[in-house]
Order: C-alpha cells, then structure tokens, then sequence
C-alpha cells in the first residue's frame, strides 16, 4: 500500500509537469507563428520547443501513463466508469501530444502554415481536457 502511496505521488508530478508543458507549447506556436522564418527569435522558439518537447513533456507523459496504468490496476483493478473515462481522456490528450509534436517539427523545419488564432484556440483544448479527467477523478460522478 505505501508503494502505491509513491506511484501517486510519482503520478500527479509527471501530470503536473506534462501539463505545464501541454499549456505552453501552443503559447510559444502563437508567438513563434508571428515571426518570421530564419530570424533569431524564430530559432530562438525552435529551441525552446524542442526542449520543452524532449525534456519535459515526453519523459512526463511517459511517466503519466505508466504510473498511471500502474495505479489502475493496483488500486482499481481497471474497474469504474470514472476510471474508463479518464483513460479515453488521457488518450485523447496522448493524441494532442501528438499533434503538437508533429507542428513542433513543422515550425522547425519552417513549415508552419497555422496562424497565431489557430494555436490561441489550440492552446484552451488541453485545459478543457484537464477539468474533465480532475472531475472524473475527484468526484467518481459514475
């Protein structure tokens, strides 16, 4: 029981760091989409990215998921609703992940064709996503 205590805690760090980067990525595509290609605030954004992708937001969502898949098993046995919920949720913000690290490529190899509203909007669906699966969580609604 006390090493479940430690996957928690392994758990809500990895998510709180995953996200943190989740929300910045596309604040740095709106800024880095209003420059221009080749100049060096532009390489200055692909550097950020790049680290933020690779040593940040990969490894912690690495972390998530086996924590988390971990914790559903020991402590749900993958039983609940709830549970199920939140897992197609984290999928689905596996999937954004995705998504915004093949743009990531894109701006890198200056081939970004999304505009600054476009990553704006971007930049609200991770919150959305992180409001339901905390709700699913906390509150067990099924």
């Amino acid at each position: 029981m006390e090493f479940d205590l430690w996957i928690k805690a392994l758990h809500i760090l990895a998510v709180i760091a995953w996200m943190a980067g989740m929300l910045y990525l596309p604040r740095l595509f709106v800024y880095h989409a209003g420059t221009t290609a080749g100049t060096p605030q532009s390489e200055t954004f692909k550097v950020m990215e790049r680290r933020l992708l690779k040593g940040i937001m990969l490894p912690s969502m690495i972390i998530t998921w086996a924590a988390g898949l971990w914790l559903a098993y020991s402590t749900f046995a993958f039983q609940g609703g709830w549970l199920h919920a939140k897992i197609a949720l984290v999928v689905a913000m596996s999937g954004l992940h995705g998504y915004l690290s093949a743009s990531a490529r894109k701006f890198a190899e200056d081939r970004n064709v999304k505009s600054a509203l476009h990553w704006r909007v971007m930049n609200e669906v991770p919150t959305v996503v992180l409001v339901l699966i905390v709700i699913l969580v906390v509150v067990k609604p099924f």
